[in-house]
């Protein structure tokens, strides 16, 4: 499943990373991946240690806690704390599938990947190219979503971002271990949760919106690993 959740974050909010990340020192994107990554991957990124990029990862967080639609789509369990990159001047990421695996910074915990996102800080038309494209049985798509604006797909999933021509990309992302790992499960709770909220929106509280709510927790504690 893949998900566009839109505003996420406040063009306020989007000012406010954007101005911080305007004063910030960034490295070579390559010093976050391993060799398969290094050959395909010429960007650059916030140092994951500094401390900005661990104040600008809490914002992020802390918008997320509030996004409903996001929180239904990812069942999230943990994340692996929000990096910040840049692509200009031709700069790209080719074809790569994200490790299975990330470390937590500064914890020494591991993490299983099952979700990645990536979250637009640049609108569209500030740069050319740049297009995330996503490549899975559901088919190929190219994402350039606007700033403050989510997009959530399967870590599992072939993925590149094409090269930026003119202007400046610059994006947060971040992997989530889910509560329920399987992929088609999740979709079907967010599905399941999705009706259940027009439904409830329609006619308000009812025998049948109680009953659908108890099976989607019944399902949900079948599945999940919490």
């Amino acid at each position: 499943m893949m998900l566009h959740v839109p505003d996420v974050l406040t063009p306020e909010q989007v000012r406010g990373l954007r101005t911080a990340l305007q004063a910030t020192d960034w490295v070579d994107g390559r010093q976050t991946v391993g060799e398969q990554g290094a050959r395909v991957k010429r960007n650059r990124q916030l140092p994951e240690h500094s401390s900005v990029s661990r104040e600008l990862g809490k914002s992020v967080l802390t918008a997320l806690s509030r996004n409903q639609l996001f929180f239904s789509a990812a069942l999230p369990l943990r994340f692996v704390p929000p990096l910040f990159n840049r692509y200009e001047s031709g700069e790209h990421y080719g074809l790569h599938v994200d490790g299975a695996v990330r470390s937590v910074p500064g914890t020494g915990e591991q993490l299983r990947t099952d979700l990645s996102c990536t979250l637009f800080l640049s609108e569209p038309e500030e740069y050319e190219g740049g297009e995330l494209e996503v490549v899975d049985t559901y088919g190929t798509h190219e994402v350039k979503l606007p700033a403050g604006d989510l997009i959530v797909y399967p870590s599992t999933s072939l993925h590149r971002v094409q090269p930026v021509t003119q202007g400046a990309r610059v994006c947060s992302f971040f992997w989530v271990q889910s509560m329920v790992r399987e992929n088609h499960q999740r979709a079907m709770l967010f599905e399941l949760d999705q009706q259940i909220q027009k439904l409830r929106a329609r006619i308000g509280e009812c025998d049948e919106t109680v009953a659908l709510t108890g099976h989607y927790h019944n399902l949900l504690r079948l599945w999940s690993e919490v």
